[in-house]
C-alpha cells in the first residue's frame, strides 16, 4: 500500500478510539482512489435476538465507512461533515465470519454527496446494499 493511503488509515483508526467504530470492533482496511473499505465482526455482540447480525449493526458499520469516506475526500479544513441520511436493503442474513463494507462516490456535489455501501461477507456475497447522503457545513 502506498505510504499516503496508509498514513491516512492510520489516521482514521486514530479518531476512531473510544467511538462507536472501536465498541462494534469496525476496523479501516483500505483505500483507493474512489473508495474506501472496513470489515467487521459478526459476533454475538452484534446479533439480534434470533442469533443473526442486527441490521442496526450494519447500518453502523456502512455509515462509518461512508462518513469516513466524507472526511477522506472532502475539504474537511473548510466544512464539517454530517450524515442526513442512510437507508438499507438487507439482502442475506449472516450468523459468523466477517463483514466487509465498501463505499464509492454516486454523487460529489458542493453541498451533498451520495455514497453507495455495499455490504459482502467473507464468499463476497451481497448483504446489504446501503446509500448514505452526507452534507458539507462550512466551518
Amino acid at each position: 500500500m502506498h505510504p499516503d493511503k496508509e498514513k491516512i488509515l492510520a489516521l482514521i483508526r486514530e479518531r476512531c478510539k473510544n467511538t462507536l467504530m472501536e465498541t462494534l470492533d469496525i476496523e479501516f482496511t483500505e483505500i483507493g482512489e474512489d473508495y474506501l473499505m472496513a470489515k467487521m465482526p459478526v459476533t454475538p455482540r452484534v446479533h439480534q435476538p434470533d442469533g443473526v447480525l442486527h441490521g442496526g449493526a450494519t447500518v453502523a458499520l456502512a455509515e462509518s465507512v461512508g462518513s469516513a469516506a466524507s472526511y477522506i475526500f472532502l475539504d474537511t479544513d473548510k466544512f464539517f461533515i454530517r450524515g442526513i441520511e442512510i437507508s438499507a436493503n438487507h439482502l442475506k442474513s449472516v450468523k459468523d465470519g466477517v463483514i466487509y463494507a465498501k463505499t464509492s462516490i454516486i454523487h460529489k456535489g458542493r453541498t451533498t454527496q451520495l455514497w453507495e455501501i455495499k455490504i459482502t461477507d467473507e464468499s463476497d456475497n451481497l448483504i446489504s446494499l446501503c446509500k448514505l447522503t452526507t452534507i458539507a457545513l462550512p466551518k
